[in-house]
Order: structure tokens, then sequence, then C-alpha cells
């Protein structure tokens, strides 16, 4: 099998002929209607070489992590504003594991309480970025703890 270098993401790594650049889902959970910071990971993503698929406002947990699963998703990125943060994310992580998916890394942006972030990791979730975090941290991330640990 023929063997190359690519950059993906923002880094140079080493992939197989077969290989595919990282797939991820961004959603917006809930009734939350702000969805300008999804937009913007979204694209950042995007204009770093990640395939990306944008579910749109208003789904639900179930529907997040089916859409993951039929779109072979590496990462999950969830905006969250409503403060709905502590029932959503633990949903979509049930979701996932009941779908055989809990391989999906899950990220997440918006208003977070420092509090909850140490509840939301434990409940499985990889990241949580806050406020004031720009995009390339994210696209770093997900360089970092996708793109080279799939």
């Amino acid at each position: 099998m023929p063997q190359i270098w690519f950059t993906l993401c923002g880094s140079i790594w080493y992939m197989s002929a077969v290989s595919r650049p990282v797939r991820v889902v961004i959603a917006k959970p809930g009734l939350d209607g702000h969805d300008r910071g999804a937009k913007v990971i979204a694209r950042a993503l995007r204009d770093a070489g990640c395939e990306v698929i944008y579910t749109g406002l208003h789904q639900t947990p179930a529907a997040i992590a089916a859409t993951a699963v039929q779109e072979d998703a590496d990462v999950i990125g969830i905006s969250i504003l409503s403060g709905a943060h502590l029932t959503l994310f633990p949903e979509l992580m049930a979701e996932l594991a009941a779908a055989g998916a809990s391989d999906i890394v899950v990220f997440g942006g918006g208003i977070v309480p420092a509090a909850d972030i140490p509840i939301l990791k434990s409940a499985g979730v990889a990241e949580i970025f806050t406020p004031g975090t720009t995009s390339q941290s994210v696209v770093d991330w997900v360089n970092e703890h996708v793109a080279l640990n799939r």
C-alpha cells in the first residue's frame, strides 16, 4: 500500500492512501438559538483541512449521536449557551454509548461555569472551551487529540 505524508488540521502526519480527513460533527443542542460560535469553529476546522458536518440548531442528543455514527465522525463539537450543559452532554454521551460509538471524541464550547467542567469531563467529555478561546486553539486541540490519535 502506498504511503504518503499529508497535512491535516495544520500538522504534517503520516497516512496510508486509504485514510481520510478528520470528520467533525458540529452541533447546537437544545433550544439555544445562537449559532455564530459554532459556525466560526466549523469554518476554522474546515479551513484547517477537516471534513465538517454542521447539524444546525435545536438538535437532540439522540439526533447528534445518530448523525455522528452515520457520518463516521471522529469527533463531535457541541456549542452550548443555554445553561443546559449538565443535562445535554451526559445525554449525548449515553446516546453514543448506546450506539456503540463511545470512541467518538466529544468536546464543547460556550457558557460553561468552571465548576461544571470537571463534572462534564468525568462524564466523558474530552474538553470544554470557554469564552475567549481562539478558533486556532480549537483547531490545535483537534489536531493533537483527534487527528494524530486515530
